[in-house]
């Protein structure tokens, strides 16, 4: 039985060492088949799964657009006029859903704070530069793309982004308290804390102040337990990140391919327009090689040339959707590992 063979595996990840929470759910046509947790944690728990939360930014996105709110080719100025500032005036809604957009950075000088003030970070994405052409380049907006379709929807809706979550996506799934961006302090006792694994011995992380990385955000922003657990942190709507337990999120992916209880959030016409809807190269910011869909990346560990719809997040979480097997997955944790080899261990026992 599947259950089984999932449980006694992350129960291994966790007495070796290698996990500290873990949180498998999995979904085939629409029903759930593992519900697993291994560690100090139960099912009910919260994990801060960092860009695991774009799946849902990109859900909003499409259900907006399937009411003609939006459409793939809008220009964000457009909805957002501010935005047009700088010569961004072309950069259009597929743009930035494929990471193509050219404005993947929010500052090298950066804080904490910063990112925790919407109209802020907004007013400085809209006064940025193009980093390339929109639309010929790709390079992943780890922080922006958040940032960009979120207000999009906040100014297409006239809905706060976490409204716009609760009704759209968490209410009717039953999932409203499982799913998060901004999360009040007095439900932020429901997740797990993150943890930092020992860093290898004389190892150190420096980047060059001119490499693309170095430019898109500060090195304060990069994804720790430190900054995953600060209160102002969790409590902002960041909407490239997202709080979350396994079951709801594999719960949502269930639901854009397919019904869950009666419910499914995006077409088959939706999906299929993700998938075909693409753009492919060697990243700009990162370096590697990256394939978007319209809002997701397509693939899924263990198998690169899948065209599931799918998010990973630093620390080492992931979810997917595979239209063609009917699985939906999630993989939820809290060690910050720097790899995936855990979710992949288990994504290949799924997939047999």
């Amino acid at each position: 039985m599947l259950q089984k063979v999932v449980q006694d595996a992350i129960d291994e990840q966790v007495s070796s060492g290698r996990e500290v929470a873990v949180q498998v759910a999995v979904y085939r046509d629409g029903e759930l088949i593992v519900d697993a947790v291994a560690g100090p944690a139960t099912s009910s728990t919260l994990f801060y799964t960092w860009s695991m939360g774009k799946a849902m930014t990109a859900t909003l996105v499409h259900r907006l657009v399937s009411r003609g709110a939006l459409g793939y080719s809008t220009p964000i100025a457009e909805v957002w006029p501010e935005f047009g500032a700088r010569d961004k005036s072309g950069v259009t809604l597929r743009h930035v859903l494929q990471h193509t957009a050219g404005v993947p950075g929010i500052g090298a000088t950066t804080t904490v704070a910063d990112v925790c003030d919407w109209d802020l970070i907004c007013r400085r994405i809209a006064d940025s530069e193009l980093w390339w052409e929109p639309g010929t380049q790709v390079g992943y907006h780890a922080y922006t793309f958040g940032y960009i379709l979120g207000e999009v929807c906040r100014r297409a809706s006239g809905k706060p982004l976490g409204t716009l979550l609760r009704e759209e996506i968490g209410d009717p799934l039953g999932v409203a308290d499982d799913l998060w961006f901004g999360m009040p302090a007095s439900e932020q006792h429901r997740l797990a804390p993150l943890v930092d694994p020992p860093p290898p011995p004389g190892m150190s992380f420096e980047l060059p102040p001119d490499s693309p990385m170095a430019r898109a955000s500060s090195l304060e922003l990069w994804p720790t337990a430190a900054l995953g657990n600060r209160p102002d942190v969790l409590a902002a709507d960041i909407p490239a990140g997202g709080k979350m337990n396994a079951r709801a999120i594999a719960r949502l992916y269930a639901s854009l391919i397919g019904e869950v209880d009666g419910v499914r959030l995006l077409s088959p016409g939706t999906i299929e327009a993700i998938q075909a809807d693409t753009f492919a190269g060697t990243d700009q910011v990162f370096g590697n090689p990256a394939r978007f869909g319209l809002g997701f990346a397509l693939s899924r560990l263990g198998d690169e040339n899948s065209d599931a719809l799918a998010w990973g997040g630093m620390g080492g979480t992931f979810g997917y959707a595979d239209p063609s097997t009917g699985i939906a997955f999630a993989y939820c944790k809290n060690l910050q590992t720097m790899d995936f080899e855990n979710a992949t261990e288990i994504i290949n026992l799924v997939n047999g």
